[in-house]
């Protein structure tokens, strides 16, 4: 078998099948990486999303039967929308964050996958494969970084000379030993804007990330957001561009390759006082299709409701009383409560001290009671 003239094939299918950037590593243990996830779990800094089992993330001989390489994909997602909606006074939106825009980039990437396997398969038929996108045990990064696809960024994210870090990544473990390529040279120089804008200081410094305190990790808790970050976000639903947006290397990049990755306007900027009354089949019917969607309707429900203290939007005072008075949910009456304080007036008052008298769950009551205490 001539593993070079199959690369080159790979590589031209990849391009006609919707692949942007295709980078081939060597299968070996990711030694570097391992010293800095040790220390990433010393420091208490994991997301607590990512494989247990640290090994498993740096040897792919964990996880595959004499891995020889692994092929890193790369597909580039839209940073701009063709046509956008604007909120308003009366009509607040909220923001999904673009990586969460259009078809879920895990569907995605695993058609691209599964067509690459095909085709490696029908040429080579003693080829194994493991393909994964990011719920899988190796780090994606790691992968395309040794790759060749992109650098690792100050903001912890893959970047690429051609498409920024608006790109999805996958990768395919594989038996064959096709010839690894080179990493490419770190741009990032003595840039801070990602880390000196971080509005939770998620970024400890270039490279490491606090997941923690980052606002795309809080986004998706199920718990009461902390209070210390509640005023920090904004009007996001679910993740946070911030350290993309900021970065000179996505100036002016903005590809449209894709159409499944094509947002919906008015499912990634939807309405928020709506979404905070949604049902299951309503949220499933508008967001089910989207990666935002994979913690359920809760966590977004609750960032709904602290984007509408956010606006100080008094009009949805009633919706937010109808959560802290109805809600099954302890999170997000407790939510509501402060959001009601945080929006203030005299109906607030009333409304928080009525529901002290009536809560009986001790973490609510204690959301209302410095609800009150704010309004004081």
């Amino acid at each position: 078998m001539d593993y070079r003239a199959l690369k080159q094939e790979i590589i031209e299918y990849s391009r006609e099948i919707g692949i942007d950037k295709i980078g081939f590593a060597s299968a070996a243990p990711f030694t570097e990486l391992k010293d800095r996830l040790l220390r990433q779990q010393a420091l208490d800094y994991q997301s607590g999303f990512e494989e247990k089992d640290i090994n498993k993330r740096v040897e792919p001989s964990r996880i595959f039967d004499e891995p020889r390489s692994i092929i890193a994909i790369a597909l580039a997602y839209p940073s701009k929308m063709r046509e956008s909606v604007k909120g308003k006074q009366g009509a607040r939106r909220g923001i999904f964050c673009r990586a969460s825009w259009g078809e879920d980039y895990h569907t995605v990437l695993r058609d691209r996958l599964s067509k690459l396997e095909a085709f490696i398969a029908a040429k080579a038929p003693e080829a194994h494969f493991r393909s994964m996108v990011d719920t899988g045990e190796l780090s994606d990064r790691a992968v395309a970084e040794r790759a060749g696809i992109g650098w690792s960024g100050k903001n912890t994210s893959i970047i690429t000379p051609e498409f920024g870090s608006y790109v999805y990544l996958g990768e395919m473990i594989t038996n064959l030993p096709l010839e690894p390529d080179k990493p490419i040279e770190n741009r990032c120089g003595t840039c801070t804007k990602c880390l000196d804008a971080c509005p939770t200081g998620a970024l400890v410094q270039g490279g490491q990330l606090n997941a923690k305190r980052c606002i795309a990790f809080l986004t998706q808790t199920k718990d009461f957001m902390p209070a210390e970050f509640r005023d920090k976000l904004g009007n996001r639903l679910y993740g946070c561009d911030t350290c993309q947006t900021v970065c000179p290397e996505n100036k002016g990049i903005d590809f449209h390759l894709h159409e499944e990755m094509e947002p919906d306007p008015e499912a990634v900027k939807p309405l928020l006082e709506p979404l905070v009354s949604m049902s299951n089949k309503e949220f499933k019917q508008t967001f089910g299709s989207m990666s935002g969607s994979w913690r359920g309707k809760k966590p977004i429900q609750r960032n709904a409701i602290i984007a509408l203290a956010h606006f100080k939007e008094e009009s949805a005072l009633p919706s937010l009383m109808d959560v802290l008075f109805h809600d099954v949910r302890p999170v997000l009456r407790g939510t509501a409560a402060w959001a009601i304080a945080k929006i203030g007036g005299e109906k607030a008052r009333e409304a928080l001290i009525l529901a002290k008298e009536k809560e009986s769950d001790s973490a609510v009551k204690e959301e209302i009671e410095k609800g009150i205490s704010l309004l004081n």
